[in-house]
């Protein structure tokens, strides 16, 4: 083990602005970009508490009050996304093993590993491992960041308070959360009884008379445990297109994001799919047709930031999935002739979305707007990290540049 792990973070005196602690992992473009905005505005470089330092000092009885100076002056405290660090990634899975509280929650996993199994782990390129569990991991690590964070710095401000980061980050309590504060989002799925497979999806989509649904994973992110599903009524032919690969191993089947769109039409490998997705916990709702732009369906992730919307984003596909990542075209809503009309029904339901959540000041909110001449606005998503977004700008900044300068004109208020 690394002693350098165990050292006290050192957070400078900043004196032109308030101290801002970042929680994250070092060197990632995510880091890099905020530190970078940092600079060009001419502020101090955010102090990073490295997540695999605090997920190890935990393991070991220490807490965050071991790893950052109690007397500094109070920090604004942002918390990043945890992923592409495998080491963290094993350190969450570890943690939800020993925080497995699904004997309670009813949320078993399909797949579980113990606490030694986690550790003897080796990376698999695009594997997707034990979910569920790595969600509990997820949320015990938010818990504790916030328990010991106020109890060192109690006027400590979040920008992004940890129980809405959980919020949001499940997609299932985050849609009904949005709809009970009357932001519309597309229909769930309704069943008298909770879906847990295969057979339970196919008789619920038949009760319900609907025939295209979206099942996603709940924890999932980048279009991972994502599938656009559809049942032909008549013929009972069915389709599954995701980026989710299967393999079969001793006799247990192993699921990659494969980064790619791939068919199924096979019913038993469409059961294998949606039986894994049900038990790891999935978000069911009508798949609803989305505004086209030369035959391509799209989307726009629309950046809100305290309480103002910024940088916005079209992810145009000729599939049913927009991902950026998946090779799908983007473009700026001005470059593809979107009116006015439509920015503005954006807009006001990403900001709509952002004010159910009073303790946060930014995400980035997935809206589609239906096609037709008088087109809805429906939230897909609430992303508690969604400000990564290249090569664009809002009045010539770009998002963390952005976001930096608006906490500098008006700190941070939460209710």
């Amino acid at each position: 083990m690394n002693e350098s792990l165990h050292q006290p973070i050192d957070v400078p005196d900043l004196t032109q602005d308030q101290p801002f602690l970042l929680i994250g992992n070092p060197g990632n473009r995510r880091t890099q970009g905020m530190q970078e905005a940092r600079h060009r505005l001419g502020l101090k470089p955010a102090v990073v508490l490295p997540y695999a330092q605090l997920l190890q000092n935990w393991r070991q009885g220490r807490t965050i009050a071991d790893t950052v100076d109690f007397k500094l002056p109070v920090p604004l405290i942002r918390i990043d996304a945890p992923g592409e660090d495998w080491e963290v990634e094993c350190e969450l899975l570890l943690l939800g093993a020993m925080n497995d509280t699904s004997a309670l929650t009813g949320e078993m996993g399909a797949e579980a590993f113990s606490a030694e199994q986690v550790l003897a782990l080796e990376q698999e390129w695009g594997r997707i491992y034990a979910p569920a569990q790595w969600f509990r991991g997820w949320k015990a690590c938010l818990d504790r960041i916030g328990r010991e964070i106020r109890e060192i710095w109690p006027e400590g401000r979040f920008m992004n308070d940890p129980a809405d980061i959980q919020l949001m980050f499940d997609k299932r309590t985050c849609q009904q959360h949005l709809s009970s504060h009357g932001v519309d989002v597309p229909p769930a799925l309704q069943s008298s009884q909770p879906i847990c497979n295969y057979m339970d999806l196919r008789s619920s989509m038949k009760v319900a008379e609907m025939h295209r649904v979206f099942v996603k994973l709940a924890c999932g992110s980048g279009a991972s445990g994502v599938v656009a599903y559809q049942v032909n009524p008549r013929t009972c032919d069915e389709i599954a297109v995701t980026t989710m690969g299967m393999e079969q191993r001793q006799g247990k089947t192993i699921f990659f994001n494969e980064g790619r769109l791939r068919k199924y039409t096979r019913s038993g490998e469409i059961a294998t799919l949606m039986n894994w997705l049900c038990a790891e916990g999935a978000q069911i709702e009508r798949w609803m047709p989305k505004a086209t732009l030369d035959q391509r369906a799209y989307d726009i992730r629309q950046l809100i930031a305290g309480g103002q919307a910024g940088h916005a984003i079209m992810r145009l596909s000729r599939t049913p999935i927009t991902n950026l990542h998946l090779r799908n075209e983007r473009m700026l809503p001005a470059e593809a002739g979107l009116d006015e009309q439509g920015m503005s029904l954006v807009r006001s339901a990403a900001q709509a979305a952002m004010s159910a959540f009073p303790n946060s000041w930014s995400a980035g909110i997935d809206v589609m707007l239906t096609s037709g001449s008088n087109p809805r606005a429906y939230v897909l998503d609430v992303n508690p990290f969604g400000d990564l977004l290249y090569r664009v700008e809002h009045y010539g900044l770009g998002t963390y540049e952005w976001e930096m300068e608006l906490l500098r004109k008006e700190p941070i208020q939460h209710a």
